[in-house]
């Protein structure tokens, strides 16, 4: 899952950023709201965290515009201030919840999943495709006993292929949403971890395949 953190207050929004990737999120950072906006724009996210209270653009106008653009990922709206006329307006441009900090990591990230959970429309952090499952808390790879451990960038490949089962997923909207549009990873990278995922389908005598789409990307199916 990529999330984008839009928060001009560094300290925090560098912290918060460490606590989601410690917990296998794929997260981008904006501190203002011009950068954000555009960032967002690019629709490659899965979640957002908002302030409201930002330089050039504030957080409910993001908020407006994301959602006037058809943006219909989770929005979480952070602020300092508690009145509750923050809280309507920010629920009614749309977003999907709102915490008032200063607050607890833990309720941030029960937040997330809980979000995350009902946009995917699953139960528990279980995702499942064929004969497989990708457990998030744990990051295992499983079918019926047999269990392997995943890495993060494995993990963070195998569930996207899960989320976008039927789906070509291409080389460069992996680069894009697991290392970021700053990083120097090349197509080779992604090439590299899929070889690793398929020698862990193998140990777990998986059905379910890593397809090639030749000149394209990947996607999930059944072996033939």
């Amino acid at each position: 899952m990529k999330i984008l953190l839009i928060d001009d207050e560094r300290q925090l929004t560098d912290a918060l950023s460490a606590i989601l990737k410690k917990n296998n999120y794929s997260v981008d950072v904006a501190y203002n709201g011009e950068d954000g906006l555009s960032l967002a724009l690019t629709g490659i996210y899965d979640f957002i965290i908002l302030d409201i209270m930002m330089p050039k653009i504030d957080g409910l106008t993001v908020l407006k515009i994301l959602r006037q653009k058809k943006f219909d990922s989770p929005i979480l709206m952070l602020s300092a201030k508690s009145e509750t006329s923050d809280k309507i307006d920010g629920l009614n441009l749309g977003a999907d919840d709102y915490l008032t900090k200063p607050f607890n990591t833990e309720e941030l990230l029960a937040r997330i999943r809980a979000l995350l959970r009902r946009k995917d429309k699953f139960t528990g952090d279980i995702l499942t495709c064929g004969d497989i499952s990708l457990n998030r808390d744990t990051l295992e790879l499983s079918k019926g006993e047999k269990k392997i451990a995943l890495g993060k960038k494995e993990f963070q490949i195998l569930e996207m292929l899960i989320l976008n089962v039927g789906k070509i997923i291409d080389k460069e909207k992996f680069i894009e949403k697991i290392w970021g549009y700053d990083t120097e990873a090349e197509y080779n990278t992604i090439e590299v971890y899929v070889s690793f995922l398929r020698k862990k389908f193998n140990a777990v005598g998986a059905e379910t395949e890593i397809k090639s789409v030749r000149g394209v990307g990947y996607t999930l199916g059944e072996k033939k």
